[in-house]
């Protein structure tokens, strides 16, 4: 599972999971790993393995819950083996948006990647990598080679001459 998983989280950009009624299980460590979570108002998430299948989540998949929901709401849901439900999920930021029926789930997800696609494709990649790196490796994280990749790009110049110019940037991802 973690040869899905681990290059899901590592994409260096935004993911956005628009899910719709149940996600759990592999479903729901996939949507785990994106950065942003789009549902609809009957999405329902969780591992019910406690009361089904009597197995286990991976280490790294309660990294990823944990730092998502925190332990004791990651505890919560494993032991008693029930499912979150969507404005639960929105309340605890788990979700960025509910939306009212499946109908609406798509266009608000293209929406949401639109808006991304129109801004600074290293600082999403940079935020991405440095939330990863303070994750894993706590005060120890290093950003030297982020902040020199992003400083020292093409795109950083051109949002300087942008902002200088009063115009919008025109982003190249270098």
């Amino acid at each position: 599972m973690e040869a899905v998983l681990d290059p899901v989280e590592k994409c260096p950009v935004p993911l956005i999971a628009a899910i719709a009624g149940a996600c759990t299980g592999g479903g729901a460590a996939i949507a785990a790993c994106c950065d942003l979570r789009i549902a609809t108002a009957d999405m329902r998430f969780g591992f019910p393995i406690a009361r089904s299948l009597g197995n286990t989540l991976a280490l790294s998949n309660f990294r990823r819950l944990v730092a998502l929901m925190g332990p004791a709401r990651v505890k919560h849901l494993i032991f008693t083996a029930r499912l979150m439900e969507a404005q639960e999920a929105l309340s605890i930021g788990f979700l960025s948006e509910v939306v009212s029926n499946v109908a609406d789930l798509m266009p608000s997800a293209r929406a949401l990647a639109e808006q991304l696609a129109g801004h600074a494709p290293l600082t999403m990649m940079a935020c991405k990598e440095a939330l990863r790196r303070i994750h894993a490796d706590g005060d120890q994280a290093d950003d030297h080679d982020l902040v020199m990749q992003i400083y020292g790009s093409e795109d950083f110049k051109e949002g300087m001459d942008a902002f200088l110019e009063k115009r919008t940037p025109q982003w190249k991802g270098r």
